[in-house]
């Protein structure tokens, strides 16, 4: 898979992004985000990118890798009940992942979130992108909401509007 990914990186057009996810798309995400974030203090972050570093594919970063980078780069860890979920979505290796913090983690669990990201790929795979992303971020919501949910004061710590990368 090694040649092969850093071709598909290496010649995947940056619009792909785009075209995947319109600018109507984005604005239904962000909406998504910040009403999800009414019903729990956790904090939600959307993060999509088409095609890697072509350097950082030959030298083996996984979709996985990225996203844990994005989670520090972005913050999503430096939130007051560590609450903070990353969807990271990988256009060109067709992957999701989600990276949650330790709070929520905890009482969430790897099967959870993997379940939410095989739900979102086969949305992907019928080319249904903006509802696979919806319907995942309700689904976090759900777990949020029920570990973590909003009482008294519930700042909005991070951006809602996806990161395009």
């Amino acid at each position: 898979m090694g040649i092969a990914r850093v071709v598909r990186h290496l010649f995947a057009p940056h619009w792909i992004v785009r075209r995947a996810f319109p600018k109507s798309s984005l604005q239904a995400i962000e909406r998504a985000v910040r009403e999800s974030e009414k019903s729990h203090a956790g904090e939600l972050r959307v993060a999509i990118e088409g095609p890697l570093h072509v350097w950082a594919v030959a030298a083996g970063e996984t979709p996985r890798d990225r996203a844990v980078e994005l989670f520090s780069q972005l913050r999503v860890w430096d939130t007051e009940h560590n609450s903070g979920v990353l969807v990271y979505l990988q256009l060109v290796d067709h992957c999701i992942e989600i990276i949650a913090d330790r709070g929520i983690h905890a009482h969430v669990g790897e099967q959870a979130w993997s379940r939410i990201c095989r739900r979102i790929e086969t949305s992907f795979k019928a080319r249904r992108y903006e509802a696979g992303v919806l319907e995942g971020i309700r689904e976090i919501t759900e777990l949020l909401g029920k570990h973590f949910p909003a009482e008294g004061r519930n700042p909005d710590e991070l951006p809602d509007k996806p990161v395009i990368l």
